[in-house]
């Protein structure tokens, strides 16, 4: 693989990989309809971990189809377009995160998107015990910081793909 296609030294390149996402599975999941309806996981998760009140084991039937759909999510869709809509710039400003080492970014924003990752993360234990607690609001508050990080971090996804839109390397990936 060239210099700028193997995501598997970071986190998020391995997880990448572990979701599938490589080559032109990216760009499918670059649609704006992969992206938006991506968004539908956590909450269709809290649903489904909380349906154990009235489902019992049976509630591992929607937790499975909540995987399975955040599994299925990014090859369901044809690739877009355009590459022009903040969606699409997002996912494929991951794929540069994702692959950082090869396109050498600056330390600056290294730490910036990583302060955003860590937001994300702060929303984790709230989310978690809220589920095994049944606390809505405290299973709110974990999603909301976690929805809401993703956001901002997907903001700044966009940005990143428009400064290394025009290299060689991302216009390889578009061509």
């Amino acid at each position: 693989m060239d210099s700028h296609g193997d995501t598997s030294t970071t986190v998020e390149g391995r997880l990448a990989s572990a979701f599938g996402l490589a080559g032109d599975e990216w760009l499918r999941h670059a649609n704006p309809k992969s992206v938006y309806s991506r968004f539908t996981v956590l909450p269709l998760f809290v649903v489904a971990v909380w349906s154990r009140v009235w489902l019992g084991w049976w509630a591992l039937l929607p937790v499975a189809a909540t995987v399975a759909w955040t599994y299925l999510n990014p090859r369901l869709f044809d690739e877009p377009a355009s590459f022009d809509s903040w969606a699409a710039k997002g996912v494929l400003g991951e794929r540069i995160w994702a692959d950082r080492e090869s396109f050498g970014l600056d330390r600056t924003r290294r730490r910036q998107l990583h302060a955003i990752t860590a937001v994300q993360v702060v929303g984790v234990p709230p989310f978690l015990w809220g589920l095994y607690t049944l606390a809505p609001w405290v299973t709110a508050t974990g999603l909301v910081t976690m929805v809401l990080a993703k956001v901002w971090f997907l903001d700044r996804m966009a940005h990143l793909f428009d400064d290394y839109r025009d290299t060689d390397a991302v216009r390889a990936w578009l061509a």
